[in-house]
């Protein structure tokens, strides 16, 4: 059983993923991997990434998940426009809510910036209303702050 996250040594673990390999693509799938098996009550973990004017599905972890995000539409896109966190307790009661699983019932959306752009998002789901707390909301950005500084993200 999954107890309470140690940020701490996930940030040590995500950068060591990208100690043998800083490409994007391995980095995140491997990100994706760790905090779905880390993190308690998660049921989607992953990364949607910018493509010109939406958001476009990266490596993840759970459930079949949309394709593209318009930046107008549900959490990620909120995320995204307005390049904050978004922490969502009911998505349910989130206006333009995007249901691509629907046992999701809270959510978190990090931006991730590279070279002061901004690149994606990091986006998990869980079926527990009230799942994130400020303390994963601190942590999360510890581990967005360490892809920004390890991953390489190109065209």
């Amino acid at each position: 059983m999954k107890g309470k996250p140690d940020y701490d040594l996930l940030v040590k673990q995500v950068k060591a993923l990208g100690e043998e390999e800083n490409y994007w693509l391995p980095v995140l799938a491997n990100t994706s991997a760790l905090l779905m098996n880390a993190l308690p009550d998660l049921n989607w973990a992953g990364f949607y990434l910018m493509n010109r004017d939406s958001l476009v599905l990266g490596p993840f972890q759970g459930n079949p998940a949309c394709i593209r995000i318009p930046l107008c539409a549900g959490v990620c896109g909120a995320a995204a426009l307005q390049d904050k966190v978004q922490r969502v307790d009911d998505v349910h009661r989130f206006p333009g809510h995007i249901a691509c699983d629907s046992a999701s019932n809270a959510e978190i959306v990090i931006p991730i910036h590279k070279n002061g752009k901004l690149v994606g998002v990091l986006d998990l789901d869980s079926p527990q209303k009230n799942r994130f707390t400020e303390e994963d909301e601190t942590g999360l950005k510890k581990i967005v702050a360490a892809l920004e500084e390890i991953a390489e993200f190109t065209d």
